[in-house]
């Protein structure tokens, strides 16, 4: 197909009012990045260091190790707390606070993927104010002042969620079922690490999830209703990376690995500012909607299914018709109509998740997170819980700033699209 430009230049398309009017954009005080920027630990002033971490990977592959004598030449006295689970409940939320009380940190420094992290933020809260609650942590954008008692490192160790430069936090409530996202900038990491050396020894299977993760992270953040000049600049170029160069990532290519470490954290610090939309809440309602059937639907896999069938629906609108084409021409990505293009740009997101053997529906989605030809979810359960999952993610945060409102019997057909894929007409 011929590249046909289409549509207007890159330029602000939506909300020039709002444009016009005082916003914020939050990241971390310092990003320190490139390989060998663990070392930026040694720099930091303290006395008191408390490390979060998750599994053993790092502990495996000596980045620990290597945080700990950092944090010791630079004078810390060091504690640590391993083991926080993926997808992070409540309760280890809680426990982790208490054992922060007793050690009394000035620094709080979190080191892996989404999980470790996100629940060292909720734990920092905590710290902060040992009697808040969880609901009231889960207010959007109402926590109190912190800082008070600590400060915040986050060292990501995958290439996706970003959480080390955003204001975001997704902690599970098992008993509900459902991940409930904390956003507030008090929750902005102070200093932010990005090397890419952590990344390399991820395994496939996380590569392409947290993969998925990015470009939704990117997409959603430029068509949100909340983008401005200073998230679509972060976005564009994140978008532009992720998709020349994930494949290759997933294959061990090692440049293209470091491409997208560094450019799924431009992802985060545009929705960090812009928000995101109904693709991730949709995602965090469905996640660990049927644990109880023995394994959860996986956060970037989620999104890989719905960002094809969200931007279909979205694009329903013309304004966000035409940011999908804005950022699908940055991706390389044309058409001779704008809904050539954007017809396009879903064809495109549906061949990468063949690529990074990604199944497009629930129905077909195994308990390993492989296509399978009969899920882990029964067509009768997912009928069952479809309405509450629709009913739930309206609630979410990320409802607030997608393009299109969808009413229950929409979010009720887009579920249905996600399950069976089918077509979106609607």
């Amino acid at each position: 197909m011929d590249k046909i430009m289409v549509g207007k230049p890159l330029v602000p398309s939506s909300g020039e009012y709002r444009r016009y009017k005082m916003a914020r954009f939050t990241l971390p005080r310092d990003i320190y990045h490139g390989r060998g920027s663990l070392e930026a630990l040694s720099h930091l002033k303290g006395k008191k260091a408390r490390i979060c971490v998750g599994g053993g990977s790092r502990k495996r592959f000596g980045f620990l190790a290597k945080a700990e004598e950092y944090l010791k030449k630079a004078g810390f006295e060091v504690e640590l707390f391993e083991g926080i689970e993926s997808d992070p409940s409540v309760e280890t939320v809680r426990r982790g606070a208490e054992a922060r009380l007793k050690f009394e940190p000035d620094w709080i420094v979190a080191i892996g993927g989404g999980s470790p992290i996100d629940a060292a933020k909720a734990r920092w809260i905590k710290y902060e104010y040992p009697e808040i609650t969880f609901e009231d942590r889960c207010k959007v954008f109402q926590l109190p002042e912190l800082r008070h008692k600590a400060h915040f490192c986050a060292i990501s160790s995958t290439s996706g969620t970003a959480t080390e430069v955003t204001a975001f936090s997704i902690i599970t409530d098992y008993q509900k079922g459902i991940k409930f996202p904390i956003a507030d900038f008090e929750i902005t990491p102070d200093v932010a690490i990005v090397d890419p050396e952590l990344a390399h020894t991820r395994p496939k299977k996380l590569v392409a999830h947290t993969g998925r993760d990015a470009i939704t992270h990117a997409i959603e953040a430029y068509v949100s209703t909340a983008n401005s000049r200073f998230s679509d600049a972060d976005a564009l170029l994140a978008a532009k990376v992720i998709k020349a160069d994930l494949v290759d990532s997933y294959n061990g290519v090692r440049e293209a690995r470091d491409n997208v470490h560094f450019a799924q954290c431009l992802a985060g610090m545009a929705f960090s500012n812009a928000s995101l939309g109904i693709v991730h809440s949709m995602a965090h309602k469905t996640g660990a909607a049927f644990q109880d059937y023995g394994a959860h639907i996986i956060h970037g896999a989620a999104n890989a299914r719905y960002l094809p069938k969200v931007i279909a629906y979205n694009a329903k609108d013309l304004t966000a018709r035409q940011r999908y084409v804005e950022i699908a021409n940055e991706m390389g990505i044309f058409g001779c109509t704008p809904r050539d293009t954007v017809n396009n740009l879903i064809k495109v997101l549906r061949e990468r998740n063949d690529a990074l053997n990604i199944p497009h529906c629930i129905k077909h989605y195994g308990k390993d997170s492989y296509p399978t030809e009969e899920g882990f979810v029964p067509e009768s359960v997912y009928l069952e819980r479809r309405h509450d999952i629709a009913a739930n993610a309206i609630l979410d945060a990320c409802t607030l700033t997608n393009p299109r409102k969808p009413t229950q019997e929409e979010r009720e057909k887009l579920l249905d699209c996600v399950y069976y894929d089918l077509p979106v007409n609607f």
